[in-house]
């Protein structure tokens, strides 16, 4: 094991944590808005709406990210509306359709996340508080948001942990993240596994802190577990 050329690796490798970071960021960011509007629709009753979420859902939990993100960025081009379109300036551009892709990959499963936690509010609770005089919106606001937040931080930490090991996959489109810096490294000095040895370690580390964060607020908003461990 050449272990001059993994520590020479390193800082190169650590360049790339910024892109990783940042596409992990904005597609969480999006997706759970996006999530949150689609566990809404199968939540809401209408038949219509339910439908599309549901439809939604499968087709992106049903195939593989790296298909949707070669769809996006070498698929959509293909057609002369989308390069006529408006969007054209973003969907050409790999940093923005790996976003895109992320984005509507883990909505569908932040979608069904924040669905369960929704419905594992305890009903008396929802009664208790219709008891008091709380409207839907204040009881949706000061009731059930922060039970599911609760029940679906676990989850959703999960959930952003394999966007962070899946952002991987945008180095297949010449983004050059954490792995695409790897392969370029590796081209190179054909150390294969001496170079992907500190990838691995670089994602150990970012999922690492993403834990800890993660149990971090999670102990923070349940006090009274806290009070009982």
């Amino acid at each position: 094991m050449n272990w001059t050329l993994m520590w020479d690796a390193l800082p190169r490798l650590a360049a790339g944590v910024p892109l990783t970071v940042q596409l992990v960021l904005f597609a969480e960011l999006a997706g759970v808005l996006l999530a949150t509007g689609v566990a809404l629709m199968r939540l809401s009753g209408n038949q219509a709406a339910d439908w599309i979420a549901r439809s939604y859902v499968f087709v992106f939990r049903g195939t593989p990210l790296l298909v949707q993100i070669f769809l996006i960025y070498y698929g959509l081009g293909q057609f002369g509306g989308v390069r006529e379109s408006v969007l054209w300036p973003v969907l050409r551009e790999p940093y923005w359709c790996a976003i895109l892709a992320m984005t509507l990959n883990t909505a569908a499963y932040g979608s069904e996340i924040i669905r369960g936690a929704i419905q594992s509010v305890p009903h008396g609770q929802v009664e208790a508080a219709r008891a008091c005089g709380m409207g839907r919106f204040l009881l949706f606001r000061r009731i059930v948001v922060p039970i599911a937040v609760r029940q679906a931080l676990p989850a959703y930490g999960n959930e952003v942990i394999l966007m962070i090991k899946a952002s991987s996959l945008a180095s297949t489109i010449t983004l050059l993240e954490v792995t695409g810096i790897a392969r370029r490294i590796i081209a190179q000095t054909f150390a294969v596994f001496e170079v992907f040895l500190v990838a691995g370690a670089i994602y150990l580390a970012l999922n690492f802190a993403l834990a800890w964060a993660v149990r971090a607020t999670e102990r923070r908003l349940t006090p009274y577990a806290r009070a009982r461990a």
